[in-house]
């Protein structure tokens, strides 16, 4: 293995890169529906660390700037063949596999998921593998070293294979339909006020640094502007409720999110006939927890490849298995 062989993983709000060796690992802040500033990044990529070949997973193709998932694979990738030339890139699908040109386009949607399940068979075998990210929780069985989950995000969620809550950019709305305050029980208000991120910097589950994507009201990432953003999920500021109020607002927003991911877990663990759980992602603390609760072995993929390659794990599993074609393995 080396650096001369990158995996990428373009989503909607982020593009993750690591070498196939782990040495190199990079998150880049690029939501696509804006003036995205994604073609310019991965040309800079390019001529900073010339790669012999890149392996490339995608879930960005659902961004609301694009009218299908075509239109959105099509952009992808004429941005990623434009910046490091069409005969260094190969594409993984749905099923994990290196996409050929007879193959449906369409398979190449939201498949960064297959990517780390094929290397979570080869390396740890049977198990469900969890990944929370900033947006989006996967829970995929493997079995026989083979992935077991829908093909498409759409099948995904009608088999709780896929959980649209994540670390860091889930509104807090959609959690929480009402929180529990010293006053009594208070509904909150359905607007984009504050996003997961301020309830685990608040909690201190993550650290400013790891609050990577855009602030719910375009303000800073203090533990302060957190607290402020919090109060308006019930309408309020911080003259109106206090920091210990909000504290348990943010512990009931984890308790939502950890209890859904349980529920999820147990489903599709009862279905494949799985205990055994490898967590990813920079919500690995989320899984940690969900897998106590259900009495399963959790493997964290932090303590197996690393913290920095567990967050971008899609990318670092697509440049291992670009190395091990390339080698025969």
């Amino acid at each position: 293995m080396n650096s001369k062989v990158i995996g990428l993983d373009i989503g909607g709000a982020n593009t993750k890169l690591a070498s196939s060796d782990g040495k190199i690992v990079e998150l880049h802040y690029l939501p696509l529906w804006k003036n995205t500033q994604l073609p310019e990044v991965l040309k800079e990529i390019a001529q900073r660390l010339h790669p012999e070949k890149v392996a490339v997973v995608m879930t960005g193709e659902l961004a609301d700037c694009f009218e299908n998932k075509e239109q959105g694979i099509l952009f992808i990738k004429s941005c990623v063949d434009s910046a490091f030339g069409p005969s260094k890139v190969s594409y993984i699908n749905s099923m994990g596999r290196f996409q050929h040109e007879t193959d449906d386009l369409r398979e190449l949607a939201a498949a960064n998921w297959a990517a780390s399940a094929r290397l979570i068979g080869r390396e740890i075998g049977d198990c469900l593998f969890v990944d929370v990210g900033s947006t989006t929780s996967d829970i995929i069985p493997i079995v026989s070293g083979e992935h077991r989950a829908g093909h498409t995000d759409f099948e995904r969620l009608l088999r709780s294979e896929l959980v649209y809550a994540g670390t860091l950019r889930t509104n807090l709305a959609a959690l929480l339909e009402k929180v529990k305050l010293g006053k009594g029980i208070c509904r909150t208000s359905s607007e984009l006020f504050a996003t997961t991120a301020d309830a685990y910097l608040i909690l201190g589950e993550i650290n400013e640094g790891m609050y990577t994507c855009e602030t719910a009201d375009g303000a800073g990432r203090s533990r302060t502007e957190s607290m402020r953003r919090i109060a308006r999920l019930v309408c309020a500021d911080l003259s109106e409720v206090g920091e210990r109020e909000i504290y348990e607002i943010a512990e009931q927003v984890k308790e939502k999110q950890v209890s859904t991911l349980a529920e999820a877990i147990s489903e599709v663990a009862k279905r494949n006939g799985l205990k055994k759980i490898a967590a990813a992602g920079l919500g690995e603390f989320l899984i940690a927890e969900a897998a106590e609760r259900l009495g399963f072995e959790c493997i964290s993929i932090s303590g197996h490849c690393g913290e920095e390659i567990s967050k971008v794990f899609p990318a670092y599993a697509a440049a291992r298995l670009l190395e091990a074609e390339r080698s025969g393995n």
